[in-house]
């Protein structure tokens, strides 16, 4: 959908894009170690270790997974917008190992400004994720705001037993990714102008695919531990899984594959986005890079990702999709990059 003459371009609507726009994880683990701890049993996933989604156990041989997600325009295209927003909080769920069943819609717009037809297509972009996936959409909640915001509550099922979290990644596990990173790169890139039609469209088609077949592989395969990539770039989030399991990584940082043009935007050193640069910060704490990692394939490693692919621990050798970038080692906290 093309937006009228004189209405403003999505993203330039938006101080940050995407996932992008998360508060950083340095800032979130000092607001967390204040906030006060729950003690219920049945509340199998919380704030501690952190993990995708929170599970409460309702019974035996069932558990609900719930999460929520939702962030400022990361494209221009209203409906474009709406898929990644859907898809990207629906992959919570399955990163828990869980199968999705109702989500609610989280909307903070400007009809003024912007029109209704815009948040229809939003809206209607959303729905056509949330159907792919099996999804019922039971309503929502909306707010006027002059900076647009879109995205989902979703609630999961699970049975206790095949529920998957970070915590169980264990040494001598190979670590698989299921999609490309560089999204945040390229779609910074295209808020400035400088981004290619053709790789737009590649980020794109990335951030809407669903993680469902990517779930399903890793529970056949046995996966000890399974998270998605989002804002803290694929080494935060590797190493959540790593402080939750107890464990150290290794990573070949030529293995990990990069969406179309993102090596070189990230060389440009024109399309990084505030949430990359404190990644990049950040994993000072707790990566060591070799000599012979390049600036571009650092850059990479730390993209703030919005909608991004599974981080699968699995058993050696276990048939699991997607490409092999390291493995878990026995150790503290740290990941090793070469």
């Amino acid at each position: 959908m093309a937006l009228a003459p004189d209405r403003p371009r999505l993203t330039e609507l938006s101080h940050g894009a995407g996932c992008a726009c998360k508060i950083g994880a340095a800032e979130l683990r000092e607001l967390r170690a204040g906030l006060p701890s729950f003690s219920d049993p049945a509340l199998l996933v919380g704030l501690d270790p952190a993990d995708d989604a929170a599970v409460y156990k309702l019974s035996e041989e069932l558990a609900l997974v719930q999460t929520l997600d939702f962030f400022t325009p990361i494209v221009d295209d209203p409906r474009d917008f709406g898929r990644i927003a859907a898809a990207n909080a629906l992959s919570d769920v399955y990163a828990m190992g869980a199968r999705p069943v109702l989500a609610l819609n989280i909307v903070a717009f400007s009809l003024e400004r912007l029109g209704g037809e815009v948040l229809a297509e939003i809206l209607a972009g959303g729905a056509e994720v949330a159907a792919a996936a099996g999804v019922a959409i039971g309503g929502g909640h909306s707010i006027d705001d002059p900076e647009p915001k879109y995205g989902m509550t979703v609630s999961g099922v699970v049975h206790p037993e095949e529920l998957l979290t970070a915590a169980g990644a264990q040494p001598g596990d190979e670590l698989y990714l299921t999609k490309p990173v560089g999204g945040g790169l390229i779609t910074t890139a295209a808020k400035r102008g400088i981004a290619e039609p053709q790789q737009v469209e590649a980020a794109v088609e990335a951030m809407t695919t669903l993680n469902a077949e990517a779930a399903e592989a890793a529970r056949a395969c046995g996966a000890h531990a399974l998270t998605d990539v989002t804002g803290f770039g694929l080494l935060g989030h590797l190493h959540e899984l790593c402080e939750a399991s107890g464990v150290g990584a290794e990573i070949d940082a030529g293995a990990v594959p990069a969406l179309p043009g993102a090596l070189d935007l990230a060389a440009s050193g024109r399309a990084e986005a505030g949430g990359s640069r404190r990644n990049a910060e950040d994993a000072e704490r707790f990566a060591s890079w070799s000599d012979e990692v390049p600036p571009e394939r650092r850059a990479l490693l730390t993209d703030a990702m919005t909608s991004g692919g599974l981080l699968a621990a699995v058993p050696s050798g276990a048939d699991m999709t997607g490409t092999r970038i390291g493995a878990v080692v026995d150790g503290e906290p740290m990941i090793a990059v070469s």
